[in-house]
């Protein structure tokens, strides 16, 4: 685990960069599609992280007042 979590950061990237340039030389126009889909998904993501950081954040702030009104 130690070796392959850095190994995925650095490669995913470069595999996705790599299909764009290959889908742009194959289908010239239709990357536009391609680029937006993962736009989107990447937005979706990145939106899901949030909402569950800022609900972790919300519960551990009720956990402390809780906390503090029971001393």
């Amino acid at each position: 685990m130690r070796i392959a979590k850095p190994l995925l950061l650095v490669t995913t990237p470069l595999g996705v960069a790599g299909a764009i340039y290959e889908a742009y030389r194959l289908a010239g126009g239709l990357v536009f599609l391609m680029v937006a889909l993962i736009s989107l998904i990447a937005v979706a993501v990145g939106t899901l992280v949030m909402t569950i950081r800022r609900e972790a954040a919300a519960e551990a702030q009720r956990a402390q007042t809780h906390a503090s009104e029971q001393s």
